[in-house]
């Protein structure tokens, strides 16, 4: 107990007047299997709390889940379970290690349910405390995590699959990823929960426009943030747009679908200087319907790579509880004409688009097979007379 009190005592000090007023969700994926030896396990929850300390906690400002992973994942406790610092502490002091086999898989593809599921429009971090010896098959389901605006910071020990890890973590690694002793693990808190606060994160994200949001480091009136952008495949496709300082968030638009993007955004000063914030993220596909009547609907997509897309996958199903049909595409195609539909029925229509490195892209809409009855991306599409840069 006398551990635990030190720590919090000591984190008191540090950062509280930045972690006292953030928002956001954090969910915390702590590898509880066996490969994680007690000692281990125990060191990741004080150094969660240490973290965690200096956060106001609850809906309005930093809301924290514990998902242990085992043999099958565990939700220890949700996001909007505890609103305060001594709930935390007790439930954190009180968890028990599951032991079993490490499946991490499982265990991200719960988080990503408890992600969606939460307010789209704050940051959100997943912090995932491993050995990192057996990491299993993630790096698809981190990719879908990041592309969704979720930031990846990882701590893992010594003996990890580093090579794995780092294709997992959100950039830049120097800040979200890293190998400790875990002896000396507390040497990393203060760095870590500043790259929790002073993070520029994807909060929405559709084909043609995301939008971006920051935790404010200048004082009113004290400067501005000169925010570029660019595609990574178009060095030539640069914009840059100054901001002013009392702004925490900006939309861009006229994106391209399916297409990784490269933000900077650097605070400008005559106070002190700032370190630039940068965010990487890639845009969803484009997924239209034409051609509809009672038993049919054409699906198209876009843009057409065959360079970067090994395949396509289209699979749809009646909503709620239909047969899902799948259908596999060529990558020299860009649409496909659905038949043998059921009249006067709604349906969910996902394409997914398998890259040759590994990654995949999916898209879905909504379809209906009656008059009157329109269809709409799952994703709320971006307002068209915004410009990039306006609040």
């Amino acid at each position: 107990m006398s551990d635990w009190t030190s720590i919090i005592f000591t984190t008191k000090l540090l950062l509280s007047f930045q972690a006292s007023d953030c928002e956001g969700d954090i969910l915390l994926l702590l590898d509880s299997s066996g490969s994680v030896t007690t000692s281990e396990f125990s060191s990741f929850l004080s150094f969660a709390a240490s973290l965690l300390h200096p956060f106001t906690l609850g809906r309005g400002h930093v809301r924290v889940a514990l998902l242990l992973v085992g043999t099958t994942p565990h939700l220890e406790f949700s996001l909007d379970v505890h609103s305060n610092q001594e709930s935390l502490l007790r439930a954190l002091q009180s968890v028990n290690q599951q032991q079993g086999d490490t499946n991490t898989k499982a265990a991200i593809e719960v988080a990503q349910r408890l992600l969606s599921e939460a307010d789209g429009d704050v940051p959100k971090v997943l912090l995932w405390l491993t050995d990192g010896v057996q990491t299993g098959d993630v790096e698809k389901a981190m990719s879908e995590l990041k592309a969704r605006g979720v930031y990846v910071l990882i701590v893992y020990t010594i003996h990890g699959n580093h090579q794995v890890l780092q294709r997992v973590a959100t950039p830049p690694l120097e800040s979200h990823l890293y190998s400790v002793d875990m002896e000396s693990i507390d040497i990393i808190t203060d760095d870590l929960r500043e790259a929790i606060i002073k993070r520029l994160s994807v909060v929405r994200l559709t084909s043609h426009s995301a939008v971006l949001q920051w935790r404010p480091v200048l004082a009113a009136d004290s400067g501005h943030y000169e925010l570029s952008y660019k595609a990574v495949d178009d060095q030539h496709s640069g914009k840059t747009t100054v901001l002013p300082s009392s702004s925490s968030q900006t939309e861009l638009i006229q994106l391209q679908p399916d297409t990784t993007y490269t933000a900077s955004l650097r605070p400008e000063s005559n106070q002190r200087l700032h370190s630039t914030l940068s965010v990487q993220f890639t845009t969803l596909p484009e997924v239209t319907l034409s051609d509809p009547g009672p038993r049919q609907v054409r699906v198209s997509w876009g843009p057409l790579q065959p360079d970067r897309v090994q395949r396509y996958t289209l699979e749809y199903g009646a909503i709620p509880s239909g047969r899902v049909h799948t259908v596999d595409v060529s990558n020299q195609k860009s649409s496909v004409f659905l038949r043998n539909l059921e009249p006067g029925t709604r349906y969910l229509i996902t394409v997914s688009a398998l890259h040759r490195d590994g990654k995949e892209r999916a898209m879905s809409v909504r379809a209906c097979t009656q008059e009157g009855c329109s269809a709409r991306p799952d994703r709320p599409p971006a307002d068209p007379d915004r410009s990039a840069g306006r609040e």
